[in-house]
Parts: C-alpha cells; sequence; structure tokens
C-alpha cells in the first residue's frame, strides 16, 4: 500500500465513480480501478458496493475512509516542515474565491505573486458554492461572510460596503428616488440569495434604520451579471463598493444613497480569509497570506 493508492481510494469515495476519479487524477479509468481492486485484496475487504448505476462505500469502506482521511495531508505537512527551514515556497496551492471577487479582486494580484513564487503551483477555483476546505484539499478560500468553525482560521482582510446603484440611463425613465422608500416603486435586479432579495436595511448618517421590502422580476445568481444589467439599464441593484466603486467613479452608474449604510445582511459586511487550523502552517500557505493581505485590504471602502 501507498500513499498514491490511499488518494486515488479518497477521490474515487469523494466522487462516487471510477471515471471521475481518473479524470480528476488525469489517468486511466482502468489504472483507477486496478488500484482499487489491489488495495481490496491486500485489505481482504470490499471497499465499495458497485452496480450498473451506482457506486458507494461499504460499511468497510467508510471505517477505512474515516481512518485515513487524515494521513494526506499529514505526510505533507511533515515533508513541508522538514524542507522548510532551507528552501522557498513550493508545491501546490488551491485557493478559492466567489467568481465576482475573484474576477474583480484576486486575479490581479496573480501576476506578481507567480513573480514572487515561481514554485509554486497555483490552482484558483473561482465558484459561488462554499466548498468544503478539508475535502477539496483548499489551502486558503476567500469568503465574504465569516464563519465560525473550530477547524478553520477565520480572520478579516477588510470591510465591505455596499450600494444602491442605477444608470443614469434607467434613471432617466423611471420615477425619481430620493429616500430608500421609494426603491419599492423602481426595477430591482436582486442577487438569487434568499437574504438579497427579500428587503434591504438602510441606515442614515444620523443612526436612523429602516428597512425596506425588497421585489423584482430579475433575479440573477452572479454579482458581475447583476451589475452588467444595471448598466443596461435593466434596474437598480444592490452592490458591493469592490464592484462598482470604478463603475461610479466613471459616471457609468450611480450611487443612489451614498449618505445611507445599506445592506441586505448585517452592517458589518466585509471579506474574510479561511485556511485550515493545522499545528504547522505550509510555508505556501505562509507566503500566501501574507502576500495577499495588504494587497486585498486595499479594496475596503476609502469612507
Amino acid at each position: 500500500m501507498d500513499i498514491t493508492s490511499l488518494k486515488i481510494f479518497m477521490t474515487v469515495a469523494r466522487l462516487g465513480s471510477f471515471a471521475a476519479a481518473a479524470r480528476k487524477e488525469n489517468i486511466d479509468p482502468s489504472s483507477v480501478s486496478r488500484i482499487v481492486a489491489g488495495l481490496e485484496n491486500e485489505l481482504a475487504v470490499r471497499l465499495f458496493q458497485r452496480t450498473t448505476r451506482n457506486l458507494t462505500l461499504t460499511e468497510a469502506g467508510e471505517l477505512y475512509l474515516a481512518r485515513i482521511q487524515a494521513i494526506p495531508d499529514e505526510l505533507e505537512l511533515a515533508r513541508e516542515q522538514a524542507i522548510a527551514v532551507h528552501t522557498e515556497p513550493r508545491g501546490p496551492l488551491r485557493i478559492t474565491a466567489s467568481v465576482a471577487y475573484g474576477q474583480s479582486c484576486l486575479l490581479a494580484q496573480i501576476p506578481a505573486f507567480r513573480s514572487a513564487f515561481p514554485d509554486i503551483e497555483l490552482e484558483l477555483l473561482l465558484t459561488d458554492e462554499k466548498l468544503n476546505l478539508v475535502d477539496n484539499r483548499i489551502d486558503l478560500a476567500i469568503r465574504l461572510a465569516p464563519e465560525i468553525k473550530t477547524d478553520v482560521i477565520c480572520t478579516k482582510l477588510h470591510t465591505t460596503r455596499y450600494h444602491v446603484v442605477a444608470s443614469p440611463g434607467y434613471l432617466a425613465k423611471s420615477p425619481p428616488v430620493e429616500t430608500p422608500e421609494d426603491i419599492v416603486r423602481q426595477d430591482m435586479i436582486l442577487f438569487d440569495l434568499p437574504e438579497y432579495r427579500t428587503e434591504w436595511h438602510f441606515r442614515s448618517a444620523d443612526n436612523k434604520t429602516a428597512t425596506i421590502p425588497v421585489k423584482g422580476n430579475l433575479v440573477i445568481s452572479n454579482a458581475l451579471a447583476i451589475r452588467e444589467s444595471v448598466l443596461a439599464d435593466q434596474g437598480l441593484a444592490l452592490l458591493p463598493n469592490w464592484l462598482v466603486d470604478q463603475t461610479i467613479a466613471d459616471g457609468h452608474c450611480l450611487d443612489l444613497f451614498p449618505t445611507y449604510r445599506v445592506t441586505a445582511t448585517s452592517f458589518d459586511t466585509g471579506a474574510w480569509l479561511l485556511y485550515p487550523s493545522r499545528n504547522f502552517l505550509p510555508l505556501k500557505v505562509r507566503a500566501a497570506v501574507d502576500f495577499l493581505r495588504p494587497r486585498l485590504s486595499r479594496f475596503a471602502p476609502s469612507d
């Protein structure tokens, strides 16, 4: 039994398919089947229940998986700790972020990062799905909401301000917008999350708050697409400063309530950096954290 066999077994268990595991590991499906069969022969137990339609873990497979899950990470950490004293950051580094934040903020930092750390093999997973850090072997995650978990470190990168924005073209043909209550008569472009498509909260400069119900005929699951719809005169939307500051500065859209704080969730919004809690933080992860933190903190609002 070797570490490669264990990793292949874990990939098959996670994906539920020999073919999917083969694509993930970039090897032939017959090799995956042979590795799993060899592992089963060595253990003298069946790890998977196979049918023409499904591949599921047996009870023995589930127990075996639970015991070995930490082994690859522990071996990798042991290797990195041993060589960290006299080496530069190197090896695979998996970072995940939302599509909008990744494209708007993170991608601009990548050329300088790769230049500074040429031996790091960087993999970016830009998705609006909150991937499990351990199951997906993710080293760093950038999230737009904090997560309180015992197995991760969560540190705030910067605060975020949300703005209600609309294009000049839309405003020219819409009813006047002077107070937060006026938005109920507008076409709204809503983000496809329950808390974003029911009500928005406004806090004035004198600390008075108002909650306004929102309803719209256009719901979109991606913030970048919402911004494009705003620019196409489709209505008003609630978007973060790091996505619309430049658009507002260029005059392509207007901040309808510049003296208000606006949110769909909490007024304490921001971006957070998450990474698995470990006794030893790999050198490549520490390098990425130290590199990204000051650069991404620049996306904090100016006010």
